[in-house]
């Protein structure tokens, strides 16, 4: 009977003699092994190769048995890693009893606990801690009353609070005082057993700074399937944020000039009927003065295109560039106006200087004196007191009547162009002869750097 309670057993059971030969196995043993090994064989020999967790393999005297049957006691839960015939690894626990007859060891009985499904449940959750703490995003774990549980490197990069200083305090932490009742609202959905995917907020730094963030909260759950908290992935998303801000800038941008160049070519073909006797006087007028506005667009861009057409990097030539497709040569006096010290450029800010003062003489055209056959421009510019200096005036246009309503898109470019990036200032005065405009920056933004 005792050898049928053994066979029916689920757990991996053989008996060895005192030579380590196999008198006895049941059916899961074999099952284990691969191999049902004939009776007499010795352990481990012709069954399957043995070797501690490292890797080593066992020796003869270091099988369970072997040690069993030396020290006259039982051997419990030794771990080994056991390899059969067909190449299949199987990690085992090992007790190993000896039996006893007359007081001496004449075998002993060995039972094998698989602990394969736990050996890879355990490395994949090594493997999933090992994810989880190299993962650039932040992850945090937090019980279900908002307590944090778990804080990885990419948290800590992220908020700046170490695991130590993070870990058993309140998610709140993390979210500005404006943003509080989020957190009461996702706790809430939580409890529901809902997921959030990619919600989009703004939490808190170490050190007082604002994230923008997109965050995914999922619960978790116990394996009764009680929901005990929930897991945050934290994506910061400000570079995304100011990315989409400046392809939004850049689009409008595109689009306003544009809109501007159309209008600038409807003005160029009234100003070139003006002057000329026949149709191709003026086709030939316009066509140069839209070669010139398109030498001019050229300069607003971020190129060397400035440096192509072979003019001198001064703010006199860049001046005279962007405002020639505007001057009518066939006038009694000059339209524009240019009195400016032969100052040197640095190509950092020929774009900047570039969209300025293409901005302005946009306006001038549509709206301004340069729109009216008698009007003009006097533009004049020089360093004072480490500022330099630029005064635009314009002479004999339309009535002038301060605008009224939201500031349009042009103004905004310029003044982004000025305060921004030339870190100056700029001044409107509407006066009866015409608008006056006065801008100062800061003259080490012209000059070129010198070379070492």
């Amino acid at each position: 009977m005792f050898p049928a309670l053994l066979e029916a057993l689920s757990e991996a059971v053989y008996a060895t003699d005192a030579k380590g030969r196999i008198t006895f196995f049941n059916g899961t043993a074999a099952q284990m092994w691969g191999v049902a090994p004939d009776l007499g064989t010795r352990e481990f020999q012709g069954v399957w190769k043995v070797f501690w967790p490292d890797g080593l393999p066992f020796s003869e005297d270091e099988t369970p048995t072997a040690l069993a049957l030396k020290k006259n006691c039982a051997i419990r839960g030794l771990e080994a890693i056991g390899e059969r015939s067909d190449g299949r690894r199987i990690a085992f626990s090992v007790f190993a009893s000896p039996l006893m007859e007359n007081g001496a060891a004449v075998g002993a009985v060995i039972l094998m606990l698989d602990m394969t499904d736990r050996t890879l449940v355990e490395q994949a959750k090594e493997r999933l801690a090992a994810i989880v703490e190299s993962s650039d995003d932040a992850i945090i774990a937090k019980d279900i009353n908002g307590v944090i549980t778990d804080w990885n490197r990419g948290a800590e990069r992220l908020f700046g609070y170490s695991a130590d200083e993070a870990i058993g305090r309140s998610i709140t932490m993390l979210i500005p005082e404006d943003r509080h009742d989020e957190e009461p609202a996702i706790l809430a959905r939580l409890r529901r057993g809902e997921r959030i995917d990619h919600y989009e907020t703004i939490r808190r730094h170490k050190d007082g700074s604002l994230i923008e963030i997109s965050l995914s909260v999922s619960p978790v759950r116990n394996r009764a399937g009680r929901i005990t908290g929930a897991s945050k992935i934290a994506r910061d998303i400000t570079v995304k944020r100011r990315a989409e801000q400046q392809q939004r800038l850049l689009l409008a941008e595109m689009s306003h000039r544009i809109k501007n160049l159309f209008s600038l070519a409807g003005s160029i073909v009234t100003l070139s009927a003006r002057s000329a006797a026949s149709a191709s006087q003026l086709a030939s007028a316009v066509s140069e003065r839209l070669r010139a506005l398109a030498k001019a667009h050229e300069l607003t861009i971020p190129t060397d295109a400035f440096r192509a057409t072979g003019a001198r990097a001064t703010l006199q030539s860049l001046i005279e560039t962007v405002m020639a497709p505007y001057q009518d040569l066939c006038a009694p006096r000059p339209r524009i106006r240019v009195k400016c010290c032969d100052t040197p450029i640095s190509g950092e800010a020929v774009t900047s200087f570039a969209l300025l003062i293409n901005e302005l003489a946009t306006n001038a055209a549509k709206y301004g004196s340069l729109s009216a056959p008698d009007g003009r421009v006097e533009i004049n510019c020089g360093e004072h007191d480490g500022r330099f200096v630029i005064d635009w005036q314009e002479i004999g246009g339309p009535k002038v009547s301060i605008p009224s309503g939201a500031e349009g898109f042009g103004s905004r470019l310029v003044n982004a162009t000025v305060e921004g990036r030339l870190n100056g200032s700029i001044r409107r005065e509407w006066k009866p002869e015409g608008l006056a405009i006065h801008v100062s920056i800061d003259a080490d933004r012209i000059a070129p750097m010198e070379m070492a």
